[in-house]
């Protein structure tokens, strides 16, 4: 593997080979299977946000999961990939995630997924299998995507999309109605 300049790996990492890491990179918490290609200014495994909401004082609850990134994954440049709270981030094999992809705590992606460009994939949330979502999308949290689905550009997904499904808009509806009721 390859580690660039300025990178700093903390503690509770494992890199698997043949892995290519950036310049300027933060890893810390995390298990990297092989073939992992991470691009500059990514930050992965650092503590998600998560709190006790109080009107006197928030209080922050320890994220002890990790980030597991399983093999032949790119992360983009300036990626923020948060660890658990309790379970573990998951990123799966054969993903590629575009700059300036935000995911956070417990989310779990699944296999073969693409993921653009200003992407932001709130806690808790599962990602299919081949699943395509377009720039800019943000999927809010504890939200659950079924396999084979795609997500138009700029969408807001506020609740559950079944496997085999195409959507858009905000908030995320079926593609067809979406482009019916805007021409």
């Amino acid at each position: 593997s390859i580690i660039g300049h300025n990178t700093i790996i903390e503690s509770n990492v494992s890199i698997g080979t043949n892995c290519t890491i950036g310049c300027n990179i933060l890893i810390k918490n995390s298990i990297i299977g092989k073939n992992v290609r991470i691009l500059d200014g990514a930050i992965i495994g650092k503590k998600g946000f998560g709190f006790f909401p109080d009107q006197k004082k928030n209080i922050r609850y320890p994220h002890i999961g990790m980030v597991i990134i399983e093999d032949n994954v790119e992360i983009g440049c300036n990626n923020t990939i948060d660890r658990g709270s309790i379970s573990n981030t998951i990123i799966g094999t054969n993903t590629f995630l575009d700059n300036q992809v935000h995911i956070a705590h417990n989310v779990n992606i699944g296999k073969n997924c693409i993921i653009t460009g200003q992407v932001g994939i709130a806690g808790s949330s599962s990602i299919g299998d081949n699943v395509m979502i377009g720039g800019q999308a943000g999927i809010s949290g504890h939200i659950k995507i079924g396999n084979n689905v795609q997500i138009g550009g700029g969408s807001g997904v506020v609740k559950n999309i079944p496997d085999n499904t195409r959507v858009m808009g905000y908030p995320a509806r079926d593609i067809k109605s979406f482009l019916k009721d805007n021409k």
